[in-house]
C-alpha cells in the first residue's frame, strides 16, 4: 500500500506519451523535440475555466463545441500541454501554433482517465480503496451504508473515508465530521475523479465509497481507476432515453466487473439481472441473495425481522456456515438488500490478500453485530420527517423504484397511504403512464404534481401519470382517490392536510434535491422542508434532521 508522505505526483509529457502506448492508446506528439518531452505536467483539467498553471488540458468534442476552441483562455490560464483528438490539433495549431505540446489520440475521452492517473499518481494499489456500487437502484444508500461501516472500522486508527455520489463529494470521519463539495453529476468526469483520488491521499483518506452510474461508465468517467471490491444492487427500466434497451443498459453496468477494472466483485443475485452479471462478471466473483428466494449465492439473508421502523437479519455463508447479525434502521426490505450488499463488500475487501486493508475480517464482524453502522440517515432515501402520521420523503424516480418504496412504508393495519409523485421532463417517457398505474394501485390517496420538468411542459408530464392512474383505476375498479395539483408546494400542503395520525404520507421521487428546473429557471424547493413545515402547520410533530454539517446528513 502507498504510504503517505511518500507519494508523489506529476509527470513529463514524454513518460506521459510512453505510457499511453503501453495502455495502448497510440499517442503522437507534436512538436518532435526534447524540450517538448521535458515539459512538466502538475495537473489535469477537461474545463476550460478549471485550468491551473502545469495542467495538461484534455480538449474533448462536447454537445455544443470542441475544447481547444479555448485555447486562448487555456494558455492564459497557464496550460503546459494539451491532450485531444486529431480535430482538436488542427484548432489548436491554428489558434496557437507550436507555442506548446500536443498529444493526440483517436479516443480522448478514453485515454483521459489514464493520462490523469498518471499525473496524478492513481494506481491499482495507491490510496483510496475503493468501494464501487452500480444498479439502478440502492446505489446512494448502499455507498453511505459503506462509508459508515468503513468510518467504523477506521476512525479508530485515525484514517478517513471519502464518499463520491449522487447527494455529495465528502471526506472525514465519524469524530471529525466531514468536509463536502457539492455533487453535478453522480460520477464527475475522469480527470476530475483523479485530483480528487491525490486530494483523497493528501487528506488521510484511506477507503472511498463511490456510486457508478451507467452514464459513468459509458462515458468513459471512470477510466484509469480501479476498484478493490465494487458491488451490483438491480437492474430494472430507466435511463433508456441514454441506453435505448435493457440489454444495452446491463452491457454498459457490466463493465465495471471486469477483472481490469475490478478486484473483486460482489453481486446480487436476487432477479435474472443479478445471475446474469454473476456469469459475465469475471475475476474474483461473490454472490448474494437477499430476499429469501432459492439461490446458489455464496451469502444469503434469512431471519428478517422488524426493528423498530427498519430489520434486523442474518448474513449467513453457504460455503462456511458462519452467520453474522446486524440490522438497519431504515425502513423496507431493499434497505436490508442494501445493508447486505455493504457488509460483504467489506467482508471480502478485508479477507483480501492482494491489498492491506487496515482492519481484519474479525474487526468487520464486530462491528456489524455490535456498532450498528446502518443506523444513519440517509438525505433524501426513506428520510423520515414524522412518526404520527408517518412522513417519509424517498428518490423513488422509476417504476421499481416506486413499487419498493410504496411496499415498505405501507403499515399492517394502519391508516391511509397518501402519495405525492411526479416525472422528470427530457428523461424516458414510457415510464411515465406505468408509474401513475403503480401509484394508484398501491396507495389510498394519489396526488400527481411536477418533479424537475426541465423544458418540457409540465402540464404534459401530469397528463401521462395521470392516463397511467385513471385507466389502472378503470380496469382495476379501484376506489384511490385521484388528484392533481401543482405546483409541488401546493401538493405537499393538501397531502399533509388529507392526513391523520394514523396515515403515512409519502413525497416520492426527489428525495434529496433542493430546486426544480422549470424550463431553465431555478425554483427552490426541498421536499423534505416543504413536508415539515406543512406538519408543523397542522399541529404535528417532527423529527429533529441532521444538519449539513453532520456525520449522518
Amino acid at each position: 500500500m502507498v504510504s503517505f508522505g511518500q507519494q508523489s505526483w506529476g509527470t513529463d509529457v514524454g513518460t506521459l506519451a510512453e505510457q499511453l502506448v503501453a495502455s495502448g492508446y497510440g499517442p503522437i506528439i507534436t512538436p518532435v523535440a526534447e524540450t517538448a518531452d521535458r515539459v512538466r505536467l502538475t495537473g489535469a483539467a477537461m474545463s476550460p475555466a478549471q485550468v491551473e498553471p502545469g495542467d495538461l488540458f484534455v480538449a474533448v468534442t462536447g454537445a455544443r463545441a470542441h475544447g481547444a476552441d479555448f485555447i486562448d483562455q487555456v494558455l492564459q490560464r497557464g496550460a503546459a500541454a494539451v491532450l485531444t483528438d486529431p480535430a482538436g490539433v488542427a484548432k489548436v495549431r491554428e489558434a496557437a501554433g507550436y507555442r506548446l505540446p500536443v498529444i493526440e489520440v483517436p479516443g480522448v475521452r478514453e485515454a483521459a482517465g489514464p493520462a490523469a492517473a498518471a499525473i496524478y499518481g492513481t494506481t491499482a494499489t495507491s490510496d483510496p480503496a475503493l468501494f464501487g456500487v452500480t444498479g439502478t437502484n440502492g446505489k446512494t444508500t448502499t455507498t453511505y451504508f459503506l462509508r459508515s461501516l468503513l468510518d467504523t472500522l477506521l476512525t479508530g486508527a485515525g484514517r478517513k473515508t471519502g464518499l463520491i455520489g449522487t447527494i455529495e463529494i465528502s471526506v472525514g470521519s465519524i469524530d471529525t465530521g466531514y468536509e463536502r463539495i457539492a455533487s453535478d453529476m453522480t460520477t464527475p468526469e475522469a480527470v476530475a475523479l483523479h485530483k480528487l483520488m491525490h486530494s483523497f491521499r493528501e487528506k488521510g483518506v484511506a477507503a472511498a465509497a463511490m456510486e457508478v452510474s451507467s452514464h459513468a461508465i459509458s462515458y468513459q468517467r471512470i477510466s484509469g481507476l480501479y476498484y478493490d471490491v465494487a458491488g451490483f444492487t438491480n437492474l430494472t427500466q430507466d435511463h433508456l432515453d441514454l441506453h435505448g434497451t435493457m440489454e444495452d443498459y446491463f452491457a454498459a453496468k457490466a463493465e465495471l466487473f471486469r477483472r481490469a477494472r475490478t478486484r473483486t466483485s460482489v453481486i446480487t443475485v436476487d432477479d435474472a439481472y443479478g445471475h446474469q452479471m454473476a456469469a459475465e462478471a469475471t475475476g474474483h466473483v461473490v454472490t448474494l441473495a437477499t430476499t429469501g428466494q432459492p439461490a446458489q449465492a455464496h451469502w444469503e439473508v434469512t431471519e428478517v425481522t422488524a426493528q423498530g421502523l427498519g430489520s434486523a437479519f442474518t448474513l449467513v455463508n453457504r460455503h462456511t456456515g458462519e452467520q453474522i447479525r446486524t440490522s438497519t434502521a431504515l425502513p423496507g426490505s431493499f434497505n436490508v438488500s442494501n445493508a447486505a450488499l455493504a457488509a460483504v463488500m467489506v467482508l471480502e475487501a478485508a479477507a483480501s490478500t492482494e491489498r492491506t486493508q487496515g482492519f481484519t475480517r474479525a474487526d468487520v464482524v464486530k462491528a456489524l453485530e455490535t456498532a450498528e453502522p446502518f443506523h444513519i440517515q440517509v438525505p433524501g432515501r426513506m428520510q423520515v420527517i414524522a412518526e404520527r402520521p408517518a412522513a417519509i420523503v424517498d428518490f423513488a424516480h422509476n417504476p421499481d423504484a416506486m413499487i419498493r418504496a410504496l411496499g415498505a412504508v405501507r403499515r399492517p393495519g394502519g391508516g391511509k397511504l397518501i402519495l405525492v409523485i411526479g416525472a422528470a421532463g427530457e428523461r424516458d417517457v414510457t415510464k411515465r403512464p406505468t408509474m401513475g398505474a403503480i401509484a394508484v394501485r398501491m396507495a389510498d390517496h394519489v396526488i400527481i404534481s411536477d418533479d424537475d420538468p426541465h423544458g418540457e411542459d409540465p402540464a404534459e408530464i401530469r397528463a401521462a401519470l395521470m392516463a397511467g392512474a385513471q385507466d389502472a383505476i378503470a380496469t382495476g375498479g379501484l376506489t384511490t382517490r385521484l388528484e392533481e395539483i401543482s405546483p409541488r408546494t401546493e401538493a405537499i400542503a393538501a397531502a399533509v392536510d388529507a392526513a391523520g395520525p394514523e396515515d403515512t404520507v409519502l413525497l416520492a421521487g426527489r428525495g434529496h434535491e433542493g430546486h426544480q428546473d422549470v424550463a431553465g429557471t431555478r425554483v427552490e424547493i426541498d421536499d423534505r422542508a416543504e413536508l415539515a413545515r406543512a406538519l408543523q402547520a397542522r399541529g404535528f410533530t417532527t423529527l429533529a434532521q441532521p444538519s449539513a454539517a453532520g456525520s449522518t446528513a
